[in-house]
């Protein structure tokens, strides 16, 4: 047996233990209609992801086997890029942290202190925590996908030299604004501890979160930084859109004050659900897998987004050397 197929073997018995879980599942509080409609968007979508992936497995494998190979070169070039950005600084690096820290006190001042608004709905934490778990991945999730998108404009010089592996340079800039998220994370586990909230075992979902808001934004990278090369307006309207998404993400207010219909539109949001992961590990002591439906989602809609990257990026980075 080739490996291919025993990949896709291995990948169809997963479909089949995942649609065999959704099917089972069931949420004696849910309305029963909305609980059937849910397992059978739920099964389609998986078993439209599982044709896709067949499909397209020889495009669609090459990227992840290129990265592995290269992974030992992934990891120096992202150390050398996050320390080369503040190199000519006298401080260095202290700049990288800088800029979120001051953000989160600015959030604070105008919501908790300026505005005097209860923003956390019916919880009862301080607000400068609730702001915090809600906010730090969001900071990951922008500075890695404006580094991302602009990964192959930045190392032009290496995307024309023919035997270096161009698909590396998107994840090489993902992890660099890792480093940056591990900080942050670590300073908002201590600002919960400062304020009496100790570590649980729910802490332990932070890894998982973090692989969450790496793997999508890795994915969009790929389709973006693909783009950009192309159509250099690309860069401004993502600055853009995150100026926006930061406001229409429930970062900064409370999901609970829309109506249902409204709920429901801003959790298709993928940046949501790891939005309300790091609040559910960090204050709600709630485990993802509660919310079953919600990461379902989540990882179908981040499978499909790096799968359509991988394709996008095989397709046009032939062209990348000659535009640049």
């Amino acid at each position: 047996m080739t490996k291919k197929k025993k990949v896709i073997i291995g990948v169809l018995l997963l479909v089949i233990l995942w649609n065999a879980y959704i099917i089972l599942h069931h949420n004696v509080l849910a309305d029963p209609v909305q609980e059937v409609l849910k397992k059978l968007i739920s099964c389609c979508m998986i078993d439209a992801a599982f044709i896709a992936f067949v499909l397209g497995y020889e495009r669609i494998i090459s990227l992840p086997m290129e990265l592995w190979q290269n992974r030992q070169l992934i990891w120096k070039l992202a150390k050398n890029d996050f320390k080369s950005k503040y190199a000519g600084s006298y401080l260095g690096i202290f700049w990288a942290f800088v800029q979120p820290v001051v953000t989160v006190l600015v959030y604070w001042f105008v919501f908790a202190v300026g505005a005097r608004s209860d923003m956390t709905g019916e919880t009862t934490y301080p607000f400068v925590l609730w702001l915090i778990a809600g906010i730090t991945p969001w900071f990951f999730f922008s500075d890695a996908w404006g580094q991302g998108t602009s990964a192959l404009l930045s190392y032009q010089f290496l995307v024309k030299k023919v035997v270096f592996k161009i698909s590396i340079l998107p994840i090489i800039k993902v992890i660099s604004a890792l480093f940056i998220h591990i900080f942050l994370t670590g300073i908002a586990c201590i600002l919960m501890i400062l304020c009496g909230y100790y570590p649980t075992l729910y802490w332990l979902q932070l890894p998982y979160f973090t692989l969450c808001a790496f793997f999508l934004v890795l994915g969009m990278s790929y389709i973006t930084c693909s783009i950009v090369v192309f159509f250099r307006d690309l860069g401004q309207i993502i600055g853009i859109m995150l100026q926006v998404g930061v406001w229409i993400t429930p970062i900064m207010w409370h999901l609970d004050s829309l109506s249902r219909p409204f709920q429901i539109l801003f959790k298709l949001n993928p940046v949501y659900y790891l939005v309300d992961g790091y609040r559910m590990a960090l204050l709600d002591k709630m485990w993802f897998w509660e919310h079953f439906y919600s990461t379902a989602y989540f990882w179908i809609v981040s499978a499909a987004m790096f799968l359509f990257g991988a394709i996008v990026f095989r397709r046009l980075k032939v062209h990348f050397a000659d535009i640049l």
